[in-house]
């Protein structure tokens, strides 16, 4: 049976024009879906390829920036320092850390202090073994 009515080709044209809007609306959001988790993936491969960032011992969420005089974190660590490298402070901190974890089970706890010259120092303490280490 042929559709004649001209109202009635009318209404099924719209609901077909409709339909294509929704489709393309589908399809350009999976687009955007699809941008957003390359964006992602990236930027995690980008943050497995930094292997030479050291994450901050006292707040453990922000990286470390680390030049040859000067050790600081967003969170407020601020330590000056001598010929440090991001290799040597991550082997610092290792060997500190597997040092400690083989008399106590316990994780340690970063703060900084100041020391007698009032120069800021990162000081590795655990509150359950009496384990305190100045790291320089």
């Amino acid at each position: 049976q042929m559709l004649e009515d001209p109202d009635e080709l009318a209404v099924l044209e719209e609901i077909q024009q409709e339909l294509i809007l929704q489709e393309q609306l589908v399809i350009e959001e999976y687009e955007r879906s699809l941008r957003f988790d390359e964006e992602c993936l990236n930027a995690m491969l980008d943050g497995l390829d930094a292997t030479d960032r050291v994450i901050c011992p006292v707040c453990r969420k922000n990286n470390l920036t680390v030049k040859a005089h000067l050790v600081c974190c967003q969170c407020g660590l601020y330590i000056s320092t001598q010929d440090m490298t991001e290799g040597k402070l991550q082997s610092l901190l290792e060997s500190t850390l597997t040092e400690h974890s083989q008399r106590c089970l316990h994780s340690p706890e970063f703060t900084v202090t100041s020391g007698m010259e009032e120069e800021a120092s990162l000081l590795m303490s655990c509150p359950v073994s009496v384990n305190v280490r100045l790291l320089e």
